[in-house]
């Protein structure tokens, strides 16, 4: 099963602009919170993050969007971001069946930085960064086992 990520809705009110996206991701809440509240999780599919303090009015520092304040902390479910030049950003996660998760995204802010295609983009690589990765198939079998011939089996470069 692989995400999907919904039609995303726009609203602009004078100058302030607000999208919304629902994003589907078929991996548990955990996963997901991990990815929109920690650093790493964020560089991974984002933007790099120089400072998160995470609790509620904790400093936050989005290297593409600016920094500001944590104004929204509920663990594995919240995170909202508001940032000087960059508006609000809030993560709302939603558990989906067993072992997916909703999120529910709203970004608002002003002038004409950010588009629906920028975001969208965004979210195909958050899911591609959360995917479970498959199993390797070997590349060749493995030696037969010298189990029981009385020699002992040797590794590379061992010599007896």
């Amino acid at each position: 099963m692989s995400g999907s990520i919904e039609q995303g809705t726009s609203q602009t009110h004078g100058n302030t602009h607000i999208l919304h996206f629902t994003v589907r991701i078929p991996r548990r809440m955990e996963d997901v919170w991990t990815a929109v509240a920690t650093p790493a999780g964020l560089g991974g599919w984002f933007t790099a993050v120089d400072v998160l303090e995470p609790r509620l009015d904790g400093e936050v520092a989005l290297r593409e969007l600016g920094s500001g304040r944590i104004t929204a902390w509920d663990v594995d479910r919240v995170a909202e971001y508001t940032l000087g030049d960059g508006g609000r950003v809030r993560f709302h996660l939603e558990r989906d069946g067993e072992r997916g998760t909703v999120l529910r995204f709203t970004h608002e802010w002003r002038g004409e930085r950010e588009s629906e295609a920028r975001w969208r983009a965004r979210f195909e690589r958050l899911i591609a960064n959360l995917e479970p990765s498959e199993p390797s198939e070997p590349s060749s079998p493995p030696p037969p086992s010298q189990e029981g011939s009385g020699q002992e089996q040797l590794l590379p470069g061992q010599f007896t």
